[in-house]
């Protein structure tokens, strides 16, 4: 039986590195030395990646989204500076994708989830400078819904 949720989510996260070997593409284009080095790296884990999720829709017996044509990126790239913030938006975003697979039942698409969530955390780290305390987790998913305040003296 095939788990509720799970081609969902693969799907979302092939279609997520899609997005990041094109802007890989975009990244490598502004870059020189080392950074570019570390940029064709990236954008060939992100291909071997999207070559695994492919065959993994596959063997479930799905068939993997195709890539789009093109990609509207979400910043515009003109300088290295702005080719290091893409690379942090991609890892980013793969990170979040790959979160949906992370909360699968199926012990095997849970450790794919997981083994990618840290890959993009490790490439994203190093584009940053930093590292993240949750990675994929947006500020938007830890602000949660609005409470009232609890009422003071002056109530």
């Amino acid at each position: 039986m095939t788990e509720p949720g799970a081609t969902g989510a693969l799907q979302a996260a092939l279609a997520a590195e899609h997005a990041a070997v094109y802007g890989y593409g975009v990244v490598g284009a502004y870059l020189a030395g080392g950074s570019r080095v570390a940029a064709t790296a990236d954008w060939v884990a992100h291909q071997n990646a999207r070559d695994e999720l492919e065959a993994v829709l596959r063997s479930r017996g799905s068939r993997p989204g195709p890539a789009a044509i093109a990609y509207q990126l979400p910043i515009p790239v003109r300088t290295s500076g702005q080719a290091v913030s893409l690379a942090v938006i991609l890892e980013e975003r793969i990170a979040t994708a790959y979160l949906r697979v992370v909360a699968l039942s199926t012990p095997a698409l849970r450790e794919l989830g997981a083994l990618q969530v840290r890959e993009s955390a490790l490439r994203a780290a190093f584009w940053r400078g930093t590292t993240v305390a949750f990675p994929g987790l947006t500020a938007a998913a830890f602000a949660g819904p609005r409470r009232n305040p609890a009422p003071g003296p002056e109530s």
